[in-house]
């Protein structure tokens, strides 16, 4: 069994709720990530994806949007000690690609979809990979 400590991306990128969206969108490209979570006073209050992006595109709104507006507030979380098995029955239930990992009030890392697939493959590759 694995554990999201040991699979997630610890380095997480972070707006403020009244960043502009087409700015919070930047970052996510500069940094090919599929999702920024949301913090006012380093505590998490959202999650922006792509899936919140193409929305606003849609509307035609995305460029005097902001984040808040867009983003999934009060995310579902999941813990540093969690299992991989938990986060992908959350996200499979829920809909969701990423997850935010939270110890205590504090944002430590992302888990996504992908993170969990690359488990997968490992476990059940002759070489892993």
């Amino acid at each position: 069994m694995h554990v999201l400590a040991d699979v997630m991306t610890k380095d997480v990128l972070a707006v403020e709720g009244d960043a502009r969206l087409t700015r919070a969108a930047a970052r996510m490209v500069a940094r090919t990530v599929g999702a920024v979570v949301i913090l006012e006073h380093d505590r998490l209050v959202g999650i922006l994806t792509e899936r919140d992006i193409m929305k606003a595109v849609a509307s035609e709104r995305a460029n005097e949007s902001r984040v808040d507006e867009w983003m999934t507030r009060h995310p579902e979380v999941v813990g540093p000690d969690d299992s991989t098995d938990h986060a992908a029955a959350l996200m499979i239930h829920g809909g969701f690609r990423h997850l935010p990992v939270v110890e205590g009030n504090r944002v430590v890392g992302i888990v996504s979809i992908r993170d969990l697939v690359r488990v997968a493959i490992a476990d059940t590759s002759p070489r892993g990979a």
